[in-house]
């Protein structure tokens, strides 16, 4: 199902550590720094923090700009963003100034945590999970349900640390502050887990007064049917290889991505790629991998289309070939249709090879936007 975009943010020390053990709040960031979290708490649709924090550190969690929130207003969006958090027990202080600033206020918890959280007053939408937490129920339901298409999440480190280990954050904001804390039992930004192999993506990297801003994308694939946030990105540079092909009346416009489980690209390619006017996206990133690369068994192929499961221009289809190659895992954004092969069903033959096969529908329409003359748009 479809999730927010989760960007998780955070500043640390030299050595790691979200805050030291005093009484008052570490202040890590830098004015400029501060300035630019109210920035991106501007561009949001929600922030989270985890119970452990509006215990800790009593957040109003604002944007404090009047003209920011001006901006936001005229975009027909509220003036603040929806503020979340999560707790299991629904213990939280009802005097909190989270729940007292700012504009609207969602609880996650479970259900007697609800009971709990509404007996205490909590002036907040109370949303019970069932028995347990479950985050990929709760980005669904921050989606379809409260419309949040961007989610900022400001800690704790637990939380930085499930939404990780997990896969389900696209984005790391890691501010590294000039100083030092060498406590050993204060906090940390992650803790111990079964984190996704590989390394991050480094996106960006800047000076903000006197610390470094470092942006951070997930790079390793999902592993079996859940979808990960690196599932997310690879699929979207898919669905940009599709706008790059030649355009043609007789064919789609596909592009596909060969990413070992590491999150290491081994081949890219798109339709009628080299000027062949029948290569296959699939096909054609397959011609630039190693056939002998063991990490071939491990790979996930990420493509805008459907694999085909049959077509008249070569011998084998594509989800043949993906097979032939010891692929065993493929992400799509889209179903073939029947414009040019009637039941058209590639994700069978991917199932009955072995193959896991996921369709990612919110990724659809860009995969269809390429091909726009062909679906009559």
């Amino acid at each position: 199902m479809p999730h927010p975009y989760v960007l998780l943010s955070a500043a640390v020390s030299l050595d790691g550590y979200l805050d030291d053990t005093g009484p008052e709040r570490l202040l890590l960031s830098s004015p400029a720094d501060f300035d630019r979290v109210d920035e991106v708490r501007a561009s949001v649709d929600a922030i989270l923090v985890g119970a452990g924090t509006i215990r800790a550190d009593n957040p109003r969690l604002l944007v404090n700009s009047p003209e920011r929130r001006a901006a936001r207003v005229a975009d027909g969006r509220p003036e603040y963003p929806l503020k979340v958090t999560v707790s299991g027990s629904g213990d939280l202080d009802p005097a909190a100034r989270f729940w007292h600033t700012g504009g609207d206020k969602v609880l996650y918890t479970t259900g007697k945590g609800a009971e709990r959280a509404r007996a205490l007053g909590i002036a907040a939408d109370v949303v019970p999970l069932g028995d347990a937490l479950d985050w990929r129920r709760l980005l669904e339901h921050l989606h379809d349900v409260r419309g949040v298409r961007r989610l900022m999440v400001e800690g704790g480190g637990r939380i930085h640390t499930q939404l990780m280990t997990q896969g389900l954050a696209d984005e790391v904001q890691l501010v590294l502050a000039p100083l030092f804390v060498g406590d050993p039992d204060a906090p940390r930004l992650f803790g111990p887990g079964s984190y996704q192999g590989g390394r991050l993506r480094l996106v960006e990297t800047r000076p903000v007064g006197d610390v470094v801003l470092m942006r951070y994308e997930p790079t390793a694939p999902g592993a079996g049917a859940p979808a990960s946030a690196a599932d997310r990105h690879w699929l979207a540079l898919a669905c940009e290889l599709a706008a790059q092909c030649p355009p043609s009346e007789t064919a789609f416009s596909v592009g596909a991505v060969v990413v070992a489980a590491d999150g290491t690209e081994l081949a890219r390619g798109h339709s009628r790629e080299g000027g062949d006017p029948v290569v296959h996206a699939e096909e054609a990133a397959l011609a630039k991998a190693d056939p002998t690369d063991p990490r071939l068994a491990g790979a996930t192929v990420y493509s805008s289309l459907e694999p085909c499961a049959r077509r008249a221009s070569r011998p084998a289809p594509c989800a043949r070939l993906i097979l032939d190659a010891g692929v065993r895992r493929v992400v799509t954004a889209w179903r073939e249709p029947d414009t040019f092969v009637t039941d058209a069903d590639g994700s069978a033959v991917l199932a009955e090879g072995g193959a896991t096969v996921l369709v990612l529908p919110e990724y659809e329409q860009r995969a269809k936007a390429p091909n726009a003359h062909l679906l009559g748009g």
